[in-house]
């Protein structure tokens, strides 16, 4: 069954219990593993001692990119598509590109955000073997959840799960992947 096992799973009843645990687990050194809560928990991505997102970024290069695909064509179709002047009208001006320069700004924005979203969490992933726990649907509802993984360097069966009891952890349990 070893060669099977996912992680470690506990059981928190409070938020406050689950984030002052989540504190001692990133103390201890461990890199893979995760909170699962049915709320969102202030502070906890400082106590499990994560890093702004990188999602913002590819928001970023998308808006950028957005932008400056509306400029670029509505200047080629004023100066290659259709080039009239009227009344000394200038082949480009950035006043009258705008409006679509906007529109494709937040286009591209979403569409950059949507795809980062999905790089950076790995997503689809269609199944976990946390989904394997018999008492997994409860953290949407009311319980608080600590998985640490087996591929963590610092994993010991043993090790983690005292650190688990001694961080007020209860109902400590094997998945299985």
């Amino acid at each position: 069954m070893a060669e099977k096992t996912h992680g470690l799973i506990s059981t928190f009843d409070t938020a406050g219990a689950l984030v002052h645990a989540a504190q001692m687990v990133r103390d201890a050194g461990y890199r893979r593993w995760d909170c699962i809560t049915p709320c969102p928990i202030h502070g906890l991505d400082k106590a499990m001692g994560l890093g702004r997102s990188r999602v913002p970024r590819f928001s970023l290069v998308g808006g950028i990119t957005g932008f400056c695909t509306g400029m670029t064509m509505i200047w080629y179709m004023d100066k290659f598509d259709y080039a009239l002047t009227v009344g000394g009208k200038p082949f480009f001006s950035p006043l009258y590109a705008f409006p679509i320069s906007y529109e494709l700004t937040i286009l591209f924005t979403a569409f950059a955000t949507i795809g980062g979203m999905f790089l950076v969490n790995g997503l689809p992933m269609h199944y976990h073997p946390v989904l394997n726990y018999e008492h997994i649907r409860r953290g949407t509802d009311d319980l608080f959840f600590i998985v640490i993984e087996k591929a963590d360097p610092r994993y010991d069966a043993a090790n983690t799960k005292a650190l688990l009891e001694k961080a007020g952890g209860r109902e400590i349990v094997e998945i299985e992947s």
